[in-house]
């Protein structure tokens, strides 16, 4: 959703208008733009969710799904996507205008150029939208994501901190993948080492699926050293405004280490089990020893001072005071 963010707001002035986006439930779109006026509304495509059988899954779903689409009568369908699925669902709700990449068995069902050679399928997910959009003459701006913070977002965030001031660091602990993920005993020796070099004020964040490893951080932690916040499940929204108002965020590749880049702030990232993908210029990248991102041994071999030595090489100010 990050990643693609400029690719949409390029759409919404090309048109002259906010666009429906079409999304996942997993995907947190409401919540990722409660404040993006480019956005009018999130249709939810509800396949493939974790832990249940969702509403346009099967044979039977993707009926409700045409139906769906139909009620809404959009003039017009933009797939910055390969998903044939979706391609057939939109041609047989009869919606007019069906642009996409054309790849493979998307192609017969998308009705209107241009369509991208299959070389571009090797790119990355955002760099294939730009490819759509260039061979479609749309003006792509910043092509970095730039995140709006929502006023009542803004609001709730002050109430949970309860008037603790910015400038706290922002720790992100949560994960998509197991090789993704650094695990408690570094998190930890990371928030002691942050506390000894001055940043006391911390906060942890992750999704409800952290909640285990939040709580084994905090049990290694002395809580005479730092004062430390459980930022976990969160609503997205109040995490961009959360994220707003840390100093920098250092922890794994994650969706929320896209956010605080979006946001404005610096973003010390993880990439040990996969390369990194230089969208931001707020992310730098911190990789294995070798530079060689791997997902058996890539996390473990990043250690706590080779964390801290890339953030003092970036000029990170490790000290509240200066």
């Amino acid at each position: 959703m990050i990643w693609h963010l400029p690719h949409i707001r390029a759409l919404s002035e090309h048109i002259g208008h906010p666009v429906t986006l079409i999304a996942k439930p997993r995907s947190a779109a409401d919540q990722i733009f409660k404040a993006e006026s480019a956005v009018r509304d999130v249709f939810w495509m509800d396949r493939n969710p974790e832990g249940r059988r969702g509403r346009h899954d099967g044979a039977a779903g993707l009926v409700r799904l045409i139906a769906d689409l139909r009620t809404r009568r959009f003039d017009a369908i933009v797939l910055f996507h390969h998903s044939r699925t979706l391609a057939f669902a939109a041609m047989c709700a009869g919606i007019p205008e069906r642009y996409g990449y054309g790849f493979r068995l998307q192609r017969p069902f998308i009705n209107r150029p241009p369509f991208l050679p299959a070389s571009v399928l090797r790119l990355h997910p955002f760099e294939q939208a730009s490819a759509w959009l260039a061979a479609s003459g749309i003006k792509l701006g910043d092509p970095e994501p730039k995140l709006p913070i929502s006023p009542d977002s803004e609001a709730k965030v002050r109430q949970r901190l309860g008037g603790v001031a910015p400038g706290f660091v922002a720790i992100g602990i949560g994960s998509s993948e197991p090789y993704k993920q650094w695990g408690a005993p570094r998190f930890a020796e990371l928030a002691t080492r942050l506390a000894q070099e001055g940043r006391t004020r911390l906060v942890l964040i992750g999704g409800r699926a952290e909640a285990s490893l939040a709580d084994d951080i905090l049990s290694r932690l002395d809580p005479s050293d730092a004062h430390v916040i459980p930022a976990i499940g969160w609503e997205l929204s109040e995490l961009a405004a959360l994220l707003s108002h840390s100093a920098f965020y250092v922890g794994n590749d994650t969706g929320v280490m896209n956010m605080a880049a979006a946001v404005g702030i610096r973003s010390y990232s993880l990439f040990g089990g996969t390369p990194p993908f230089r969208h931001n210029a707020n992310i730098v990248p911190i990789l294995p020893p070798d530079g060689r991102p791997d997902q058996a041994s890539g996390m473990a071999r990043i250690t706590v001072s080779a964390v801290l030595e890339a953030m003092r090489g970036d000029g990170c100010r490790l000290s509240e005071a200066g």
